[in-house]
């Protein structure tokens, strides 16, 4: 991409960094919550403790001879090999980490474990719990709001939900929250202009309670024809924590239809799009890809530009989309995603490095604030678009 000349590209080998805090305290602490949530056997041990090992002391080394993915990955990203975890692009290790992992407790492997999510029980933990019911119990409310509102607080249930990423958790900055969470760029009269009736796709993030308003949203455009037709991308494999499956849309939809009132006839209302396929979910091999969304294939090239809007959801996927480059915050939202083949926007709190669209005020008092923490602490959040 053109203006991406002169705009670093985002590496983890400052201390101290929140890329550093990703590699060096993030990832070893979810290998043990990951092997502390399953009876894996001496072999998955071994390999879990390989990678804890590898990825905070060793160097990037090739999928093993039997993956499938193994010259795919090489093709992404030979070069890296032999180099630390930390002195390649955070976008890439960040990604080949979870690779690795689903590695390591033999997602892909003939035998018991594969195909076995090894996020799953943290995924399940999200639905079931009485914050997921107030949040649920509250839409009997908000349906006898005239429609418009509805809209606005469904589209704002969508952003906020993404605080409930389980990835986030682990860097505990729940505790380290001050204030209340401000919205620092608001395209919401563009975003909503953009629901013209007919194709609506939405990227997903995170599952769990943040995949629920994204359903809740879905239905109320579909329902009221702001939409005709709506695709949800998910992810094909396990990633990233949290990021959803097509197995985390079925247990979203299901903890919809076994709600009372108005969650369960939302639903209902899902289930029967799924069915009839005006809500469908697609699972692109390039969601788990560690590039920016400008390298995207064509078929998903093809397939956004006949959307009349492709709204991207949370922190990883602004990354791929704006690319994960120390651009000014001031940068115009329209220049890093010119590439972008319809009208395109996010829905995304901060919690990470890259964020553009900002004015310029608004940047300087975040700064006189909290310095760059408003960069990461996920008490912020924007909602950016263009046509």
């Amino acid at each position: 991409m053109s203006d991406a000349e002169g705009a670093p590209v985002i590496l983890s080998n400052v201390p101290g960094s929140f890329p550093w805090s990703v590699l060096a305290e993030r990832h070893p602490a979810l290998i043990h919550k990951v092997r502390n949530a399953f009876p894996y056997g001496p072999e998955r041990q071994r390999a879990l403790d390989a990678l804890l090992k590898n990825c905070t002391e060793g160097v990037i080394e090739p999928l093993g001879a039997q993956a499938a993915d193994r010259e795919q990955w090489e093709a992404w990203g030979r070069e890296y090999f032999g180099r630390t975890w930390f002195d390649v692009p955070f976008l890439w290790s960040e990604s080949y980490f979870y690779r690795q992992l689903l590695e390591a407790v033999g997602y892909f492997a003939p035998g018991p474990w594969r195909g076995i999510d090894p996020f799953r029980p943290f995924k399940l933990a999200e639905l079931d719990t009485p914050e997921a019911d107030e949040e649920l119990a509250a839409l009997d409310d908000l349906a006898h709001q005239p429609v418009e509102d509805q809209e606005s607080a469904l589209l704002h249930g969508s952003l906020w939900g993404n605080r409930a990423d389980l990835g986030f958790r682990l860097a505990g900055a729940e505790g380290d929250t001050a204030g209340s969470p401000q919205l620092v760029a608001d395209d919401s009269e563009l975003l909503r202009s953009l629901f013209a009736g007919g194709t609506l796709c939405v990227v997903a993030d995170n599952a769990g309670r943040e995949l629920i308003p994204d359903l809740l949203l879905i239905d109320h455009l579909l329902r009221r024809r702001r939409a005709g037709r709506a695709v949800l991308h998910v992810k094909p494999y396990p990633y990233y924590v949290s990021d959803a499956t097509t197995a985390d849309v079925l247990d979203a939809v299901r903890r919809l239809t076994a709600a009372k009132g108005a969650a369960g006839e939302s639903g209902h209302r899902l289930w029967s799009a799924m069915t009839d396929g005006r809500l469908t979910v697609r699972a692109h091999p390039f969601s788990c890809a560690p590039l920016p969304y400008a390298d995207m294939p064509d078929d998903l090239r093809e397939e956004f530009a006949g959307a009349d809007v492709t709204i991207m959801k949370g922190d990883l996927n602004y990354r791929r989309l704006i690319g994960d480059r120390f651009r000014p915050a001031t940068t115009p939202f329209e220049i890093p995603t010119a590439y972008f083949p319809g009208p395109v926007a996010a829905l995304r709190t901060l919690k990470s490095d890259v964020t553009v669209g900002l004015v310029a005020r608004t940047e300087a008092a975040l700064v006189a604030a909290e310095e760059q923490r408003w960069r990461t602490s996920g008490t912020h959040a924007l909602i950016q678009a263009r046509r």
